[in-house]
């Protein structure tokens, strides 16, 4: 039906299908993917022929594993020497978040096949579709804190609606999870073993979807989920919602310190090496977006990611996981006390004329 070497469209029966092609890569995201993909899903939306939309990726190991960074990274860093004009540190997450609210706002059915790596943008492009559909294979997180970002893509507004505290805790560790915890967590609805992926896509192409597409789409799935097990994040509940419900980053860390278990030591491990900016940062984020609409979070983000493009800690970020690949960011500031409060503030302030604001 048409798309690109890095994204496929096809229609099978009322079917409106995506495949992400980019499995050398993870599937990451591409700005093409993404202006590719906007203006088909905002065809099918209002395409009488299409009741359902069905999202997957290419290969075994990845549904998406988050937006293209290194290509922000590169544009921003030619900024930063003085060349070229940093368009991709802007346009990427203005048409990425346009479409993560695309997504948001899709009335049909919109089914994301999450078996694999699925991080960052890849929950961009599935946590705010209707059905969310893990695999043996599925290991799903917010990993920014740890590349000098925070977690966007709409999650400033989905993660402070998990239940308790169970997405403060996701967005400032980057936690990982597997379909069980996936599920228990809400990132997904349905767990769908790997090995019935082709028959669940057949079975969706077949189904009639002329009445209630979303209660047709339920029974297909219905027909094909199974109980993923006990979700290890069930067991550290009550901590993390102790821990993590606090109203102030210090009470937190005061909190894990307090409760003194290994898994609250492991926690305190790995939050000392995520950038204490993009701690800080986070934890103001999903405060806030606690409060707001999804609308007001993407404009919240989008400033957010702006500012991330103007500090130090992406670049560095970037740089320790995905270029040199020491995995040994020096972070600027180097702790979470160092972190002026100000500089956090700053990052809200509007951008006037260049804010993502939405028509009505």
């Amino acid at each position: 039906m048409g798309g690109t070497e890095e994204i496929a469209f096809a229609r099978r029966g009322a079917l409106g299908e995506v495949k992400l092609a980019r499995p050398k890569a993870l599937n990451a995201l591409t700005l093409g993917m993404v202006e590719t993909f906007d203006p088909q899903l905002r065809a099918w939306g209002t395409d009488t022929g299409v009741q359902a939309v069905l999202i997957r990726g290419q290969g075994e190991k990845a549904f998406c594993a988050g937006g293209d960074v290194r290509a922000v990274w590169e544009d921003g860093k030619a900024l930063q020497r003085g060349e070229g004009d940093g368009a991709l540190t802007r346009r990427f997450f203005w048409a990425e978040y346009s479409l993560n609210r695309l997504i948001h706002q899709f009335s049909k059915p919109y089914v994301a096949w999450i078996d694999g790596i699925t991080m960052g943008g890849g929950l961009g492009l599935s946590m705010h579709g209707s059905h969310r559909v893990a695999g043996d294979r599925t290991l799903a997180a917010m990993p920014e804190t740890g590349i000098g970002f925070f977690p966007d893509v709409g999650a400033t507004w989905v993660l402070p609606r998990l239940p308790g505290a169970v997405g403060m805790y996701l967005a400032l560790t980057g936690a990982r999870l597997k379909a069980a915890d996936a599920v228990y967590a809400g990132l997904a609805t349905h767990y769908v073993p790997s090995e019935a992926e082709v028959d669940l896509a057949q079975a969706l192409a077949e189904a009639d979807l002329s009445g209630d597409a979303h209660a047709a789409v339920d029974r297909v799935l219905g027909a094909f989920t199974q109980d993923p097990g006990p979700a290890p994040l069930q067991d550290h509940r009550a901590a993390i919602d102790r821990c993590f419900g606090q109203p102030s980053l210090e009470l937190v860390l005061r909190a894990l310190e307090a409760e003194g278990s290994a898994w609250a030591n492991d926690t305190l491990e790995t939050l000392s090496k995520r950038s204490p900016t993009s701690v800080k940062l986070t934890f103001a984020a999903l405060q806030r977006g606690r409060h707001l609409d999804f609308d007001s979070c993407m404009t919240m983000e989008y400033r957010l990611s702006q500012a991330c493009m103007g500090g130090h800690d992406y670049y560095e970020g970037i740089r320790a996981v995905l270029v040199d690949k020491d995995h040994a960011p020096q972070w600027q500031p180097a702790t979470i006390e160092q972190v002026d409060d100000e500089v956090i503030e700053r990052a809200f302030h509007s951008l006037s004329e260049h804010d993502l604001v939405f028509e009505p």
